[in-house]
């Protein structure tokens, strides 16, 4: 399979650039192209980011995993879709070829539907890294359901408020996971989860660790009875059918759950045809994807960059995608680079907060392996730093590899800055150039773009973006206006990333991180409100105040400032007993780093906290404050700044 939009040089980067901001309908038109679909579009774009409405290929029909999977057969069947890693690395492997992922999405689909799953149903999916994951993912498409896949690291509290968001009436789940040393006990979870739920019918759980489980009749059903049941279906006369639901463009395809600024998560909505382009044109693109290569994405599908850099571009592109059930360190802190010794992996995407992780073992985490397959290095999540990017670079890199520093978000469904492996320059830290049909802009706090740069020749503002490209978010799911005023209403005719940025005089952005109440852990986005809300329901709590502080492997730590009962006599216990609230309320991912017992935060008049106070302060700044006359009680200041953690 060859890729005709796929760019080979700058000079065709900037012809491209150029096209795809001067006549966009044609440019995504040309890419679409090279797409199957039941019935062509009627309109490429019809957009308006006030309401906001957002419409690409209208009136086109298709279904994506006949552009993942069906179209491959004839040509691909045989060559492997997904190599599977298990968390053991003594478990005996699985090599998915596209014909056995074929017959294995149609039996999801089939078993869904004689379970009463219907287009437009929402199917929550929390499984560990499993191929069946995959299959979960598919299987929903096929047949138009929307797919809600939860990380599995989340608490049964953060699973019950997304399926009451998204009203889902069925779930498919494991009995348990395995991840490095521990076993979660996944069904467990969903079992705490559905307490007092009203909506969900099914829960078809696959038996992965054997760990018992209670399952209710009429309710809980296993996947390996389904899936036996269905395959008798799905299989005539030796070949597998299962007939695609033919989707509108515009139909709904999964939806996303991501941290916002306030407690309650949002449900970011991805439409089929715009997602299916965008997603498939990056993964070709952004990593000069060739042929036969192994891509190897270390996320994990409850995240964006797993359903993206997994699942939908890399199989839309008919391309070999490597999904590991583990974690980096796990049995050793080799891994990941045991892991593309074994399969020649060709392309390693994995977050800065690993690459820091396996930096901290020196030359142990690689220093046994025979790297030379490697050919693209990335990186996703947060912005990377210096140091961390000429490790990878020198030692993983061998100086062979460029690295491609992707920014993007849940949100933008695709990497929208990011230099194309060896095509355009890379720069250590600076995700650099946009992808063509990306329109950034730098903004000031009053909406107007900033056009003159600092001393250092650097234009310094908020991130914003002009004009939609495909797989730009379509709304939050059951609440269009929270949509709106979270991207579109800061600054009028303008998508607002929630970060800020440097422009260089190439043309080239660095991300410096969120202007919004949002913090990167891990590269995983947390709302300070979420963590502030689950610290608060601890019983001696009175109030808390949660900022983010720079962390060495993390990238950015959580501190959390805390009045316990109205006094600051509280132990090292009484921390413990919070993070364990904070683990059951959201889960563990969102357990502060540091708790400092205060006996009073720094408001002003009006009763607001300062955070940015508070901030400073966690970062070790404690002289340049600013401004703080207009402080309620200025002298809590001072006495925060004494005690700090």
């Amino acid at each position: 399979m060859s890729y005709p939009f796929q760019i080979k040089s700058f000079e065709e980067y900037q012809q491209k650039y150029k096209e795809s901001v001067e006549q966009p309908e044609q440019f995504w038109a040309d890419v679409a192209e090279n797409f199957l679909w039941k019935k062509k579009w009627d309109n490429v774009l019809d957009w308006n980011f006030a309401e906001p409405k957002i419409e690409w290929f209208k009136g086109a029909k298709l279904n994506i995993t006949e552009n993942c999977i069906d179209r491959h057969l004839a040509e691909k069947g045989e060559d492997a879709a997904i190599i599977w890693e298990p968390n053991n690395p003594e478990e005996r492997t699985r090599i998915v070829t596209y014909n056995r992922l074929h017959k294995r999405v149609c039996q999801v689909a089939q078993m869904l539907k004689n379970n009463g799953v219907k287009k437009g149903d929402r199917v929550c999916i929390y499984m560990g890294m499993v191929p069946e994951l995959a299959y979960a993912v598919l299987g929903c498409a096929r047949i138009g359901a929307i797919h809600s896949v939860i990380f599995g690291g989340f608490s049964a509290q953060s699973i019950a408020d997304r399926l009451e968001d998204a009203q889902a009436e069925f779930i498919i789940t494991c009995d348990g996971a395995y991840r490095g040393e521990k076993v979660i006990a996944l069904k467990d979870v969903i079992d705490d989860a559905l307490r007092g739920n009203k909506t969900v019918k099914k829960v078809i759980v696959y038996t992965r660790t054997r760990t018992p489980v209670s399952m209710i009749k009429g309710r809980d059903i296993w996947w390996e009875d389904e899936m036996q049941f269905a395959e008798e279906q799905v299989e005539k006369d030796g070949k597998i059918f299962f007939e695609a639901e033919a989707m509108d463009a515009e139909d709904p395809l999964f939806i996303l759950y991501t941290s916002g600024s306030t407690g309650k998560p949002k449900g970011v909505v991805h439409s089929c045809a715009g997602y299916m382009i965008y997603t498939t044109y990056t993964f070709v693109n952004v990593f000069q994807y060739q042929p036969k290569q192994i891509h190897f994405c270390t996320a994990d599908v409850g995240w964006i960059t797993g359903h993206s850099y997994i699942v939908y571009g890399p199989l839309a592109a008919g391309a070999t995608s490597l999904m590991f059930e583990g974690i980096p360190t796990y049995p050793s802190c080799s891994r990941f680079f045991d892991i593309v010794d074994k399969y020649k992996v060709n392309i390693l995407y994995t977050a800065p907060t690993a690459i820091r992780s396996l930096m901290s073992f020196g030359d142990k985490s690689y220093k046994d392996n025979d790297l030379s397959s490697l050919k693209v290095l990335g990186t996703v999540g947060e912005p990377i730093n210096e140091e961390a990017w000429h490790w990878y670079e020198e030692y993983i890199g061998k100086k062979n590899c460029p690295i491609v520093d992707t920014w993007w978000q849940t949100e933008t469904g695709g990497i929208l800055i990011s230099n194309l492996a060896g095509v355009t320059n890379s720069k250590p830290s600076w995700a650099t150039l946009p992808l063509p049909g990306i329109q950034p802009l730098l903004v000031d706090e009053n909406g107007k773009e900033v056009t003159q740069p600092d001393e250092d020749g650097l234009l310094k503002g908020n991130l914003c973006i002009k004009f939609p490209w495909p797989s730009i978010l379509r709304t939050t799911y059951g609440d269009h206006e929270r949509c709106r005023t979270n991207y579109f209403a800061t600054y009028p005719n303008l998508y607002f990333t929630g970060d800020g940025a440097l422009k260089d005089k190439d043309g080239n952005y660095r991300i410096t991180g969120r202007v919004d109440d949002v913090l990167n852990v891990s590269g995983h986005r947390i709302g300070t409100a979420e963590v502030e809300n689950a610290i608060n329901m601890h019983a001696g709590v009175v109030e808390s105040a949660v900022v983010g502080y720079p962390h060495n492997i993390k990238g950015q730590g959580i501190y959390a400032y805390v009045i316990y009962n109205g006094k600051k006599a509280a132990d090292e216990l009484t921390k413990k007993d919070i993070n364990v609230t904070v683990s059951k309320v959201i889960g563990p991912i969102a357990k502060p780093d540091k708790i400092q017992f205060v006996s009073g935060l720094p408001k002003t008049r009006s009763g607001k906290i300062m955070r940015r106070i508070l901030r400073k302060i966690a970062e070790g700044e404690t002289e340049n404050l600013g401004d703080i006359t207009t402080l309620l009680d200025p002298s809590v200041v001072d006495e925060i700044k004494k005690e700090k953690v």
